[in-house]
């Protein structure tokens, strides 16, 4: 989960409408459509990302193996003690790697992005777990429970630690211009060139805009060659004959008034046989995630947007999982609250705890606790440092305020301060995942959008914990918000929970 959220951009709006008869076309350009094809029936060539594509999917899928063979290794070892032809190590073993090809856990569009390739991942072992339970029901095993709920669970805390591991190398690769997927972006300059700003700013996803197609063949100014520093190498309606000359591995399709249901169509008919996946920029809005399903109705394609998650099944499950893990959490950490709550006690001798009233969800208001971490009178002090207001919106934020004490900076940079909200997520004021507890002067300024945040429960951490904590503007912050609200999963619960993590260890973004 590396990903930012920005203001609405041209790729979402949509375009005035353009005589396109009245756009006066280029000279003839060097490479002519009859030219290029020729090489139509040609495959496209071999790229060297597709080289480090196949190395990548390839180190996947040996530390899938490695997690399996290592778990089942020692639970053979210690529960079945080395029994010839065991056969619940060796059904196992078994169950795990078909189940996770099966479901398409090792599928080279998934892997080194986003939240999809851990819930494939979790979905595999789910199943796998299912059919050992029904193989030992059908050959009467009865020692499988351990098989089922120890092994295939362990097999999971080394799989997916390792999946994060190497999805880091690819990141810190791609940071630096490395294992980047060649991509032709077509459509307006206008929306081109804000993909292209989002691939730069963002090169953990993996594209690197390399050419252009446009209506006219040109950038925005008439007879300008390129795009925001990358070349217009042809028209629209020389797509295809491009991608296949270039040996594309993405053809990134954005608004144009030119692109009608039947030139895409067309498009990826042209496409096909070629190395490039075809992705179609929507159009309407900005929803992603599991509510996007994609069907069949009167013989057209049509985009589903299903309604946001609030309730069923899932809350419950994510309920459960809260007070479960807030209760361990809180047992394990007992020493270092006992060791905080004194540090913070013989520092100035003030109170420990610090209460302060936060809206929950529905608009109901909870006292939230933490550790205190300014000197006693520091609501009173607030109105004297006004003026120096760092943060945009109603949030006051200060890189050096004078009010922290010596114990509250260190709290505050490692976001221990935040441990005793642990309570607040037992008695299920709060949950592990959600959107940043809001005070109650914030939404008093709330506009209906922003009031959606108050949907669900907020988090003790959330996508703004992992994307810049206190380094995020406010309209950042709630965009980040109403992101997890609209397209909240387990799958993006866990990930979040898992880059909270390494946020809190780096410290960056907190003051």
């Amino acid at each position: 989960m590396d990903e930012s959220v920005r203001s609405p951009s041209p790729i979402s709006d949509v375009l005035p409408h353009i005589d396109l008869q009245a756009i006066p076309r280029p000279s003839p350009r060097p490479v002519r459509v009859a030219e290029a094809a020729a090489t139509v029936e040609k495959s496209a060539p071999s790229t060297p990302s597709t080289a480090w594509e196949a190395r990548y999917r390839a180190w996947v899928i040996a530390s899938d193996v490695f997690a399996t063979a290592l778990v089942i290794a020692i639970a053979a070892a210690i529960i079945d003690k080395f029994a010839p032809h065991d056969m619940h190590a060796l059904g196992t073993a078994a169950a795990v790697l078909c189940s996770l090809p099966i479901s398409r856990a090792w599928s080279q569009r998934v892997l080194g992005e986003g939240a999809e390739e851990y819930r494939r991942l979790g979905r595999g072992l789910i199943t796998a777990g299912v059919l050992v339970a029904l193989g030992g029901l059908l050959f009467g095993a009865l020692g499988v429970q351990a098989w089922v709920f120890i092994v295939v669970p362990t097999i999971a805390l080394v799989a997916f630690p390792q999946r994060y591991v190497l999805r880091r190398v690819l990141h810190h690769q791609r940071r630096h211009g490395r294992c980047l997927l060649p991509v032709m972006a077509a459509g307006s300059p206008e929306t081109v060139r804000d993909l292209i700003e989002r691939t730069r700013i963002e090169p953990h996803v993996g594209w690197r805009v390399e050419a252009v197609c446009t209506f006219t063949g040109t950038g925005a100014d008439r007879g300008d060659g390129e795009v925001d520093g990358v070349p217009v190498v042809g028209r629209l309606d020389e797509l295809a004959a491009q991608v296949r000359r270039g040996g594309y591995r993405v053809v990134a399709v954005t608004a144009d008034q030119y692109w009608t249901p039947r030139r895409l169509q067309q498009l990826a008919w042209d496409l096909e046989g070629t190395t490039a996946e075809m992705v179609v920029a929507p159009v309407l809005m900005e929803v992603a995630g599991p509510r996007l399903n994609v069907s069949g109705v009167l013989g057209m394609p049509l985009l589903r947007v299903t309604a946001p998650m609030f309730t069923g099944g899932r809350r419950l499950v994510k309920e459960i999982v809260d007070r479960f893990a807030s209760a361990l959490m809180l047992t394990l950490f007992a020493p270092l609250l006992l060791v905080i709550a004194a540090a913070i006690k013989l520092n100035d001798r003030g109170p420990v705890i610090y209460r302060q009233r936060r809206v929950g969800r529905d608009g109901d208001t909870f006292t939230m606790l933490k550790f205190r971490t300014m000197v006693t009178d520091a609501d009173k002090a607030r109105k004297d440092l006004e003026a120096s207001n760092e943060a945009a919106g109603p949030l006051f934020k200060m890189r050096k305020d004078p009010r922290i004490t010596r114990v509250g900076s260190l709290l505050r940079r490692y976001s221990l301060d935040e441990l005793p909200q642990l309570f607040n997520v037992f008695s299920g004021k709060m949950s592990l995942v959600g959107p940043r507890p809001p005070l109650p002067e914030e939404t008093k300024t709330y506009a209906a959008d922003a009031r959606r945040r108050l949907l669900v429960k907020p988090g003790l951490t959330g996508l703004w914990q992992v994307s810049g904590r206190s380094d995020l503007s406010w309209n950042e912050s709630i965009k980040l918000d109403l992101r997890y609200v609209e397209d909240w999963s387990l799958a993006l619960d866990m990930v979040i929970l898992w880059k909270t993590v390494r946020a809190v260890v780096v410290g960056q973004g907190a003051y």
